[in-house]
């Protein structure tokens, strides 16, 4: 899967409130999906450095967003 770098950038310093708001409830902390966000964002989006725990947030908070904000644009 190719990530959309400039996409998750957007997202993650310009509308953090969407991931506060996608969040909400759940358990997670926005700042644990601000920081696997981040984390792609240094190393070029590259999912196979991803730990378990931190695909699992990208799959369960991020790529669904970064789809979302895909189709929007």
């Amino acid at each position: 899967m190719e990530l959309d770098l400039h996409l998750l950038m957007e997202l993650i310093t310009k509308r953090p409130e969407e991931i506060e708001r996608r969040v909400a409830g759940t358990g997670y902390l926005a700042r644990t999906v601000i920081g696997v966000g981040t984390f792609l964002l240094d190393h070029d989006g590259d999912l196979d450095l991803l730990t378990a725990k931190q695909r699992a947030t990208f799959d369960k908070f991020l790529q669904p967003l970064l789809e979302e904000f895909a189709r929007i644009r």
